[in-house]
């Protein structure tokens, strides 16, 4: 966690926000009126003045307040018209998978069967409520003490967003269509360097979002 920086927001919709979550500045740690911890992700920039987003962004976010899961963050509250738009989720302590990775090195065999078991239950729930999580990173698993937690869904992407070309599943490296059984491979979990067919994917983003914004109107 950060301290808040000038022009991060200090309240969101009714909870008064502590501190930063990460360091993208747009999942904040708050409070709500009874003291409860939450985790607060707010949408900046673009996206929320993309049409048809605050539309989406309701029904995802009615749709993951039907998650139920250990190994899911519970979806609290939301407010697609707002300005930003915000979504709260039950605060998970504990490091995410990304910083874990960063500070130990690739998780051992044992931690990995453990990390894949609980990210299988927890998409699964996620998937049976109708969500596509779309954009899974290791920055979207918190390791609790009881074991690994999905957070991050229920707010929609910008249609545009390519996603992190590490993390691609093939067909969104291809440039197909997002559904539940999109994943990614992950392969920082357990490697030191991406195996041959995650570098692929990322070259073939890499070209693809280079194409489409050299691409000449016809």
């Amino acid at each position: 966690m950060a301290s808040l920086r000038p022009g991060d927001p200090r309240r969101v919709g009714p909870y008064r926000l502590e501190r930063r979550l990460g360091g993208t500045g747009r999942v904040f740690l708050g409070r709500s009126r009874d003291g409860r911890p939450v985790a607060v992700r707010v949408v900046r920039g673009e996206p929320a003045g993309e049409a048809g987003f605050r539309r989406r962004f309701a029904a995802e976010a009615r749709a993951a307040r039907r998650v139920v899961g250990p190994r899911t963050a519970r979806v609290l509250d939301a407010d697609p018209a707002a300005d930003p738009p915000w979504l709260a989720t039950a605060y998970v302590p504990g490091p995410s998978l990304r910083d874990a990775v960063r500070e130990r090195g690739p998780l051992p065999p044992a931690e990995v069967t453990v990390l894949g078991a609980g990210l299988t239950e927890g998409l699964a729930a996620i998937h049976g409520a109708g969500i596509a999580h779309g954009g899974l990173t290791p920055d979207d698993v918190i390791l609790a003490e009881d074991g690994p937690l999905i957070v991050g869904f229920g707010a929609p992407r910008a249609r545009d967003a390519v996603g992190s070309p590490p993390f691609l599943s093939p067909e969104q490296a291809g440039g197909g269509p997002v559904r539940p059984a999109t994943c990614s491979p992950w392969p920082r979990c357990w490697c030191s360097r991406p195996p041959a067919a995650a570098r692929s994917a990322t070259a073939r983003a890499a070209r693809s979002s280079t194409a489409s914004s050299t691409a000449t109107p016809t």
